[in-house]
């Protein structure tokens, strides 16, 4: 009697033990799981803000650009029109009443052609231009601006029906064309420079490739505050893949390449033409 008895002390001990047991491992299976769950909350808030802060300095780089150019045309296209006006009226007062009237209407025409390319810099200058523009046609602008300057020969392909990654995408994609170009411009001596977009559905791709100098691409990812590594940032940002092709001599390519399903704001009922 008192041996089962015995026994039924160790079971009830054991079982005892068992079921704290159980419950230590249950707890700890549930802090780790309620950590877990915390450090993916922090890790996804913490992506979050390091995109948005990201897609804030794309805006603001993107309106200096704006702003840098606006002062370049004012000071290089309007003001020397102007200028040329004011001279070209300041002498008419000597002239006979033919060469007047024709040096009046010449003014005139000079005038308005001032005014319509104030307007054309006015709407570039509104906070949301882009979002006005659409991608392609914003694109299609800096391809003008590009060419207007004479630097090097600009040239856009689309290939394929656009479709909509989403506008947050589409922003980090356009400053990554402008600072290629900057770069391409600042450095490359190149003559000409191929922009191509291609679409499919379930990949777009950007390429930017010049015929210029070329460089030494483990050199230049190697240089502190190379352009090349903020365009591979601002790629892996959107879940993008870069491929950096360079030989000295022989001209550089850029090619950025992310499927459009897979971003968070993508119009997955998109069926339009931004072209």
């Amino acid at each position: 009697m008192q041996e089962a008895n015995q026994q039924l002390i160790v079971t009830i001990l054991a079982a005892v033990v068992l079921l704290i047991l159980i419950g230590v491992i249950m707890l700890l299976l549930a802090v780790y799981y309620h950590n877990n769950k915390k450090r993916h909350y922090i890790e996804k808030e913490h992506l979050k803000s390091g995109f948005k802060q990201e897609l804030l300095k794309a805006q603001l780089e993107i309106q200096e650009q704006t702003f840098t150019h606006v002062s370049q045309e004012i000071h290089d296209n309007i003001g020397q029109v102007l200028s040329f006006v004011k001279l070209s009226l300041g002498t008419a007062v000597s002239l006979g009443d033919v060469e007047k009237d024709e040096r009046i209407a010449e003014s005139k025409e000079l005038i308005a052609r001032a005014i319509t390319d104030l307007r054309d810099l006015s709407k570039s200058l509104s906070s949301d231009s882009f979002s006005a523009k659409g991608f392609i046609p914003a694109i299609k602008t800096e391809v003008e601006r590009i060419n207007k300057s004479k630097l090097i020969h600009a040239d856009l392909k689309v290939e394929g029906t656009p479709n909509n990654p989403g506008e947050q995408t589409e922003l980090v994609l356009f400053r990554i064309l402008q600072e290629t170009v900057n770069n391409t411009l600042k450095h490359a001596n190149a003559e000409c420079l191929n922009i191509t977009l291609q679409y499919a559905p379930e990949l777009l791709t950007l390429t930017i490739a010049d015929d210029g100098l070329g460089f030494d691409k483990e050199e230049a990812l190697s240089r502190n505050g190379s352009g090349l590594k903020n365009i591979r940032n601002r790629a892996n940002l959107i879940g993008a893949t870069v491929g950096i092709k360079s030989v000295v001599g022989r001209g550089s390519e850029v090619k950025v390449s992310l499927n459009p399903l897979e971003q968070p704001y993508a119009d997955r009922n998109y069926s339009g033409s931004t072209v």
